[in-house]
């Protein structure tokens, strides 16, 4: 298979949702000649749930066509928007101010609402210079108490299509917000797809991602969060791109020296449409923002497939700060990927020390499973 015709297989996900001829104004909805509402169970504009709830309908059903104009609406907290099927083809910002902002997929399946775009770091900006990997976030969220249902985050940006651009990190989204939590959610991309991050150095976001999926090659998880990734799939792709492996890495995060907890994995998986051993499990992102970072992941209680080298499964990002000197570990792993061939290249917790990792040692007195 060529480059080419691997790209336009991977921009395929935008046009294969249920709401796609709807957001792209060619077909009128299955439902409108049944009558029922593109908001399912969620009420519409006439019945409202309550006034704080909006509706977004690309075609004009709801109070807004675009998920942003509704998001620049809702302004205080504790506001709600209900997305009908649809592909929502714009950038999206969630400011600080927005706090306890609830966003649901109306049918209740992530793969009918797919909010996307397609820059990249090095995409060039109108007004010069070019959009950095923050800049190329599909949908940013900074403020605090953000919870999303049965929503697919998107950057269909590829490589095939720029080879003159060498800022290949499209991040899908970028989560900076404490006690932000994604269920049922997918988040597809290449480079940096999902950006589970902090607002500063000195502040220890609280994130939590359940029953989701999401897809990459190079660092397609990575940041600073405090995070925990509970009963998700993680699926690494195939390129066409590279003669040899490594194709990428799984997870890149930077948690700050001072926070105790950085990424915890727990009865998720770990797939790959690539060959054997072809990908890292993690490697250690130390940036030039903050020397003092000791990167955290634990992956335990999970399946990992043939994808992974077991072998070695990690590797060093940056010399003078190699992936033994910080702070990974695995605990009852199962699978090809989670082999241990190599005992000093997986270092293992005890069940002592894995009583310390748990999704309520990570994220305190906030426990956002309740009610999933």
């Amino acid at each position: 298979m060529t480059g080419r015709s691997t790209a336009l297989s991977r921009r395929s996900f935008v046009l294969a949702s249920a709401g796609a001829a709807l957001a792209l104004g060619t077909a009128a909805p299955a439902h409108a000649s049944r009558g029922r509402s593109p908001f399912g169970r969620y009420g519409s504009p006439d019945h409202r749930l309550d006034e704080r709830t909006l509706y977004v309908h690309a075609g004009g059903a709801g109070d807004f066509t675009t998920v942003q104009a509704a998001v620049t609406a809702a302004t205080g907290t504790g506001h709600t928007l209900v997305v009908a099927p649809g592909v929502y083809r714009e950038t999206v910002a969630v400011s600080t101010a927005r706090k306890d902002m609830t966003w649901i997929g109306a049918s209740g399946d992530a793969r009918d609402v797919t909010v996307v775009y397609d820059n990249a770091a090095g995409t060039p900006k109108p007004g010069g210079g070019t959009y950095g990997t923050t800049g190329s976030a599909t949908t940013l969220v900074q403020g605090d108490g953000f919870t999303a249902r049965d929503i697919t985050f998107a950057n269909d940006w590829l490589r095939a299509d720029h080879p003159g651009i060498s800022g290949t990190q499209a991040v899908a989204l970028k989560v900076q917000g404490d006690r932000s939590a994604f269920v049922r959610c997918r988040f597809l991309g290449h480079q940096d797809t999902l950006y589970a991050d902090s607002m500063a150095l000195g502040t220890f976001a609280r994130q939590y991602f359940r029953d989701c999926y999401a897809e990459g090659d190079v660092d397609f998880v990575f940041g600073r969060a405090t995070a925990v990734f509970e009963r998700c799939r993680f699926h690494t792709l195939t390129r066409t791109d590279l003669a040899s492996a490594p194709y990428g890495f799984v997870f890149a995060p930077s948690t700050a020296g001072a926070n105790p907890r950085g990424y915890l994995v727990t009865r998720s998986r770990i797939t790959s449409g690539a060959p054997d051993a072809h990908y890292k499990l993690a490697r250690p992102w130390v940036p030039s923002s903050d020397t003092t970072a000791r990167p955290m992941l634990t992956v335990r209680e999970s399946r990992l497939g043939a994808g992974i080298d077991a072998v070695s499964p990690y590797t060093t990002m940056s010399s003078g700060f190699p992936w033994q000197d910080q702070r990974f570990a695995e605990y009852r792993n199962t699978g090809p990927g989670a082999r241990i061939t190599v005992p000093e290249n997986r270092p293992q917790l005890t069940a002592e020390e894995a009583a310390a990792h748990t999704r309520e040692a990570y994220l305190g007195d906030w426990a956002p499973w309740e009610g999933c």
